[in-house]
């Protein structure tokens, strides 16, 4: 996979993160300078830790945190590869930073949440990215643990959780991602798609990705995350069709040419892109049914480097944490945050995404996609020629 780790952009940035980090926590606790970190991260963890032995990380203050994660030394993600999101550019600002190490193991909202849930208290993983939709699964079976960050009042409500048992950190918005050498007319609308004969690909219905496809489809031909028949048609008629391309949308899927056509969201298909250089690719947000969608952050209940994962996420919410996002073709949730002016250009302008429906709704976004899943098992599924 190709790195779109700006470096120049990365310097710049990681050098103005040491100062913004830099005592920037809302509690009292003086730091002890005679303690070594090592003893500082142990001593942490003993009197801040819950009953159920999860540490509590919003009891400490930024430095605590920062310190006890320099000791820890290392960051264990899921579901956060380099590509997506650009969160290659967070980690090594991480690396370059604080000394902590990384590797992610990439998979679906599900397969996180499952890992956390099948490990218990041997955890392995300190964090994820799941959809929107998977945060209030992470909570009510009780899988992560809450951190606030010091960005807690500038996140809109809507985009953060109980004592930050998960934040989302930034937004995207559907996207039609297409291969302009085998595609001739590109599609802008999903009425579009709907006449072309090209196939589709959105991926897994297990994924938060594909979920979202769906239902932005069904706002494109008059539903709504409370009515999905238009979708459930729209998906029937193109399985019949055998227009549905069954491989999952990874850049890989994309660069090998087995996908003329994917639905993706911005972060990924504005950074795809312009990483593929086998055929000229063009992103573009469909005029006719677009979602504005998150994805939320979580911290492991049973994290092994838990003071890393908060630490990881103190910085995805910093200035230089949402401008990588930004510049990945995300859209920052920070309610303060404004790019640089020298970037205004290279992110997604007000206007692209002025027609898409912001999913501010946890719950009722959770309970569309159960649907959209459980349905296209029984009803789409079957169509399916693989």
């Amino acid at each position: 996979m190709k790195r779109m780790t700006k470096k120049s952009l990365a310097v710049a940035l990681t050098g103005a993160m040491c100062l913004a980090l830099v005592g920037c926590g809302g509690g009292n606790k003086e730091t002890k300078a005679e303690t070594t970190a090592e003893t500082k991260a142990e001593s942490s963890a003993e009197t801040t830790a819950s009953a159920d032995g999860a540490v509590d990380l919003n009891a400490l203050t930024v430095d605590e945190i920062t310190e006890n994660a320099k000791a820890e030394g290392h960051v264990e993600s899921v579901g956060m590869p380099d590509e997506w999101a650009d969160w290659g550019s967070l980690w090594q600002a991480m690396n370059d930073t604080y000394a902590i190490a990384h590797n992610d193991t990439d998979m679906s909202s599900s397969e996180e949440l499952q890992m956390f849930k099948t490990e218990g208290e041997n955890g392995t993983k300190d964090m994820g990215d799941v959809g929107y939709g998977f945060a209030g699964q992470a909570v009510s079976e009780d899988l992560v643990q809450g951190y606030k960050t010091s960005y807690w009042d500038n996140v809109p409500d809507w985009a953060k959780g109980e004592d930050g048992k998960w934040m989302v950190a930034y937004t995207g918005v559907t996207t039609f991602l297409v291969n302009t050498d085998q595609v001739d007319k590109v599609p802008t609308s999903w009425q579009d798609i709907r006449e072309g004969d090209y196939k589709v690909a959105l991926g897994p219905l297990t994924g938060g990705n594909a979920q979202g496809a769906f239902i932005a489809s069904a706002y494109a031909f008059g539903g709504d995350m409370n009515n999905l028949e238009p979708a459930f048609e729209f998906w029937t008629e193109m399985a019949e069709a055998g227009r549905v391309n069954t491989l999952d949308i990874t850049q890989a899927n994309f660069e090998s040419g087995e996908i003329a056509v994917g639905v993706v969201w911005s972060f990924q298909g504005i950074p795809y892109s312009k990483n593929i250089d086998q055929y000229n690719m063009t992103a573009v947000v469909p005029s006719d049914g677009s979602l504005q969608n998150g994805y939320a952050s979580v911290i492991n209940k049973y994290a092994p480097h838990p003071n890393a994962a908060a630490l990881t996420r103190e910085v995805m919410f910093s200035d230089e944490g949402q401008t990588y996002l930004a510049l990945a073709g995300a859209i920052p949730t920070r309610e303060d945050f404004e790019i640089a002016e020298e970037y205004a250009d290279q992110v997604i302008s007000k206007e692209e995404v002025a027609n898409a429906v912001l999913i501010s709704d946890a719950d009722a976004y959770s309970a569309a996609c159960e649907t959209a899943k459980t349905r296209w098992e029984e009803e789409v599924a079957p169509l399916l020629v693989q």
